[in-house]
């Protein structure tokens, strides 16, 4: 079983290699504007359920982000000023936030609201753990050994969940009985499981992942696993969860043109669809080796497809550009 980790822990970190040494100059196929999908692909039963249960209708909590992001001209400069700094297109920071506060949650009528929220979850005694197992003493145990010689925060973290993935999730190890759930909602999401925070709707493992790359580029300060309270500051203040968003998109739009050898910088339907679902670094790879075996059939390559939350962005894309 080690060994399957390990081999795993060595994917994951070719597949980061391919990124530092892919030459600038490769050619990659451009994504074009727009849906593939004629029509919207199906929205999950759970973002169904969790709308009617709040009595409302996507159609409604998508007009309620459009118009807080029309009506508050602060909000706009943060995302203009961020999506500068990581250089990408506002619009796919305004898509991974249609994306989440339609599927999602309800948007709030204002982003004080949000400055609010987030003074109340950083009250302190925030620790992530299962059934009593704390995370850093879980991430400890044997199985997680093939992981250890990796030091970047998103190689790390995800080759940390692959683990979960393969090992713990849905099995009894050592005699105990771990849940078939993500890794994310086990263990790093203690007021309730399987839900996401904030202006941004991020979880605190990718704001673990992504720690790295926001350190370098905004200057915040790296986060800790044994700091569950700056974990959530950082998800809860929009100040700081825009830099988190711009990073996850940024990384998208890299991951896909090193790996997957494609430029989907000018697609936010494709990048808010990888916000959504994650491991931007997996699917890029599996869409790689998917598009060598078809050309080795003589196949056209496969595109990047949107899902159902990317549908909409792409779909409300001409009413998203009149914000900026």
């Amino acid at each position: 079983m080690v060994r399957r980790h390990l081999t795993h822990a060595v994917s994951l970190l070719l597949c980061f290699t391919l990124i530092a040494v892919s030459p600038a100059s490769a050619r990659l196929i451009t994504v074009p504007e727009g849906n593939r999908n004629k029509v919207q692909p199906k929205i999950p039963g759970a973002s169904v359920k969790r709308t009617k249960q709040t009595k409302s209708t996507f159609d409604r909590k998508y007009e309620k982000i459009r118009d807080l992001l029309r009506r508050d001209e602060k909000l706009r400069g943060k995302i203009a000023s961020v999506a500068q700094t990581y250089e990408i297109d506002p619009l796919h920071i305004v898509g991974a936030l249609v994306g989440e506060h339609t599927y999602n949650v309800d948007a709030y009528d204002r982003l004080q609201a949000y400055y609010v929220k987030a003074v109340s979850y950083a009250a302190g005694g925030i620790d992530f753990r299962y059934d009593g197992e704390n995370v850093d003493e879980f991430i400890q145990r044997e199985e997680f050994s093939g992981c250890a010689d990796l030091t970047g925060s998103f190689e790390l973290w995800s080759c940390r969940e692959a683990v979960w993935n393969d090992t713990f999730r849905n099995r009894t190890v050592d005699g105990k009985r771990f849940p078939n759930d993500r890794f994310s909602a086990v263990f790093f999401q203690p007021f309730y499981a399987g839900q996401t925070f904030g202006l941004g709707q991020l979880n605190p493992l990718t704001a673990l992942k992504l720690t790295d790359l926001v350190n370098k580029v905004s200057g915040y300060k790296k986060l800790s696993h044994q700091r569950g309270d700056d974990v959530y500051k950082a998800i809860m203040n929009p100040d700081i969860t825009l830099a988190y968003v711009a990073a996850a998109l940024k990384y998208s739009i890299d991951v896909y043109g090193d790996v997957a050898g494609f430029d989907i910088s000018g697609n936010p339907g494709i990048t808010a669809t990888l916000y959504n679902v994650g491991s931007p670094d997996v699917r890029a790879e599996t869409l790689a080796r998917t598009n060598r075996k078809r050309k080795a059939r003589g196949q056209r390559p496969k595109l990047p497809q949107e899902n159902y939350y990317g549908w909409l962005v792409n779909d409300k894309l001409e009413e998203l550009k009149e914000l900026f």
